[in-house]
């Protein structure tokens, strides 16, 4: 997965940040100033940049325009004016979140561009079963698997969310969308499908009262 580095000063707002994107697979190393954040990018190549803007020392838009290399920045502020959303994107960052945010729609953001960037992983693998993103095709045991379009995207999304608990209302919006109307017990007859045709009894659990998690060892 890619390498994050975390520019934020509120101690408590990177250590949530870096769990959530650590339990999803991602390398996350967490600064809490801006020069620092300059030294950390001179020693190491980072896939991507979570960038504060309010910070100690240089502040964020001093951080992105001294980068002497390409690297994909997504803004993480409490700063919601337009003109600085303006200047941030004017500077070259990917993306531009307002805070307070919820941790599925960073990560989905993250994936965003990574994925735009082609610097997200093309390939899955778990056991005997391999995921291609890509062409989205699965292999188990060494065969190619049949899956709806629907399955995929269910696959798809607790992929991206692994070890993370998803109720079965937030499967409903990242698989089928925000505009589905159906009943969340198709949830459960798909998942029920993906268990049986990879051999995911026990790496799909099942979270009491709320939905689903994919178990993928760290």
């Amino acid at each position: 997965m890619a390498k994050i580095l975390i520019v934020e000063d509120d101690k408590s707002i990177n250590t949530l940040i870096k769990k959530n994107l650590e339990l999803v697979g991602h390398n996350c190393v967490p600064v809490f100033d801006g020069d620092a954040a300059n030294e950390e990018i001179e020693k190491c190549d980072f896939d991507l940049i979570l960038l504060d803007i309010m910070l100690p020392g240089k502040d964020g838009f001093q951080v992105i325009q001294q980068l002497t290399q390409e690297i994909p920045v997504i803004f993480l502020t409490a700063r919601d004016g337009v003109g600085d959303k303006v200047r941030g994107l004017n500077l070259g960052a990917h993306d531009y979140m307002v805070k307070p945010f919820e941790m599925l729609e960073l990560q989905a953001r993250v994936e965003a561009v990574l994925r735009r960037t082609r610097k997200t992983d093309d390939y899955f693998t778990l056991g005997e079963v391999t995921v291609c993103m890509i062409s989205r095709v699965i292999w188990y045991k060494g065969s190619i698997i049949d899956f709806t379009p629907q399955e995929f995207n269910l696959i798809e999304a607790l992929i991206k969310n692994r070890n993370i608990a998803l109720s079965r209302e937030k499967l409903l919006n990242i698989a089928w969308g925000f505009d589905y109307l159906g009943e969340t017990r198709t949830v459960d007859v798909h998942i029920h499908t993906i268990r049986k045709k990879l051999g995911w009894e026990n790496v799909v659990r099942t979270v009491y009262k709320l939905g689903y998690r994919l178990e993928v060892p760290r």
